[in-house]
């Protein structure tokens, strides 16, 4: 008999055991200290998965084929649904290769029939016990991510405090507002964080990339149109000036915007009025104008690419988000963040990083800042086959130690061209925002020829 000192109500457990006579003295000994659900094959197990118990209890040959495949399904997907489900496999079969098996698809634990009572209570204790500490350290890592976070923003480096300081300070006035950072940091989350803190949180935000803007459509996007105003204007349309009325309007890449629309943009900002395309009335609009920049503006300005008047209408408090490589004390903290929030949007066990891993990832450049980073963490969630991170498993280029050519040391041509590759690509796409496609174009390449680098790469 089962003794039953176990910690009083740990919920409950799933039994799966295709001889009826074993599942009812289970059944038996374990409803003391359980609720205790039964089921004697995959198809009526699979029906009682989604009752989320506390531990599995499944046999490995299972009905309704009869084969230990059976049972590796029905585990991998408990696993599949909850990726901290308990499994505790047991077989009456001497197949060593059987419990490595199981080991590998997830399972917490393995013994062999028949089924001894002091084994199976320790095994189950070790269970509920490995529940607790998950619980545990999922509120211990949520505690901390909540502690290093600002609304949606991650970090307890000082640039960082330092920019949540600066957007409580100025989220709660109506002024207008410049971001400076390289493409990647999180403009659109502090811009957004900045809306979400100030009057206007309840109405809408808009945002919208210059860059992203065919040239020849931008005064229609920004400012809407008239029916018939050009060939395809089917019906009048609003700008984006007016569907952020009474909210905030964010234009990302400002300073790609074309001379015509950077004059009616000054207009805009002047008169608090927008007149649409093929329009004749002005049309009253209230918004707020947050623009980002990952260009010297000032610059700009002086080279005579960019009005001076727009420039200091748009950029009354300038705001400043270092990039990672300045703030590299809160990789460690991102990494966690977004192995969590893909994890759990993946539906898989959250993985752990070996040895070394976190190293790397804090050593490399990550030219393309926080954006690169959470595609390189969600890549290793998603392409991970156990609960470890291993360096193996690194893109090759944040895998790679960056070597310093000694002075008279010979140089690999094809080493050296494959780095000078490897680079331009990754610097193409950070400044694509991350859009292939658009790295692609700026760089004259065809579909095949990005992807086939982004292969080759690991970009």
């Amino acid at each position: 008999m089962i003794d039953s000192a176990l910690p009083p109500a740990p919920g409950t457990i799933l039994v799966v055991e295709d001889d009826p006579f074993l599942l009812e003295q289970l059944k038996w000994s374990l409803k003391g200290a359980f609720e205790v659900r039964g089921a004697r094959d995959a198809v009526e197990a699979r029906a009682l998965l989604e009752s989320d118990p506390e531990l599995y209890l499944f046999d490995l040959r299972l009905p309704p084929s009869g084969l230990v495949e059976e049972g590796f399904q029905l585990l991998s997907e408990a696993r599949r649904r909850n990726p901290e489900a308990t499994v505790v496999m047991m077989s009456g079969e001497e197949d060593r290769q059987a419990a490595l098996r199981s080991i590998e698809l997830g399972a917490f634990d393995f013994f062999r029939k028949p089924v001894d009572a002091g084994e199976l209570m320790v095994i189950l204790k070790r269970a509920l016990e490995r529940r607790r500490l998950l619980a545990e350290n999922r509120e211990l890592k949520k505690k901390q991510t909540e502690e290093s976070s600002f609304d949606r923003l991650v970090g307890q480096s000082a640039p960082m405090l330092r920019l949540f300081r600066e957007i409580e300070k100025v989220a709660p006035s109506d002024a207008t507002v410049m971001l400076q950072g390289e493409s990647g940091t999180g403009k659109e989350l502090v811009a957004h964080s900045i809306h979400q803190r100030s009057a206007r949180r309840a109405r809408p935000f808009i945002a919208v990339n210059g860059s992203a803007l065919p040239e020849t459509l931008a005064e229609s996007e920004l400012f809407g149109h008239e029916k018939g105003a050009f060939t395809g204007a089917n019906a009048s349309r609003a700008g984006r000036f007016e569907m952020a009325q009474g909210g905030t309007l964010f234009l990302d890449e400002i300073g790609t915007l074309s001379a015509a629309v950077q004059s009616k943009l000054l207009r805009v900002l002047e008169s608090r009025e927008i007149d649409r395309l093929g329009g004749r009335r002005s049309i009253p609009v209230d918004f707020r104008l947050i623009s980002a920049t990952n260009e010297d503006l000032e610059a700009r300005v002086a080279a005579g690419s960019f009005r001076e008047d727009l420039f200091y209408r748009i950029s009354t408090i300038p705001l400043r988000i270092a990039p990672l490589r300045e703030r590299k004390e809160d990789i460690p903290v991102l990494v966690e963040h977004f192995l969590a929030k893909y994890a759990a949007r993946h539906r898989k066990a959250q993985p752990r990083l070996a040895e070394g891993v976190l190293e790397r990832l804090v050593s490399h450049a990550w030219r393309g800042n926080v954006r690169e980073l959470e595609h390189v963490v969600e890549m290793l969630v998603l392409f991970s086959e156990g609960d470890l991170i291993g360096l193996e498993d690194l893109p090759r280029g944040v895998r790679a130690t960056v070597a310093v050519p000694v002075a008279g040391s010979p140089v690999s041509f094809a080493g050296a061209v494959e780095d000078f590759e490897r680079k331009l690509l990754s610097e193409a796409i950070a400044r694509a925002g991350g859009v292939k496609a658009e790295a692609a174009r700026r760089l004259k390449l065809d579909g095949n020829q990005i992807k086939y680098l982004c292969r080759k790469y690991s970009l």
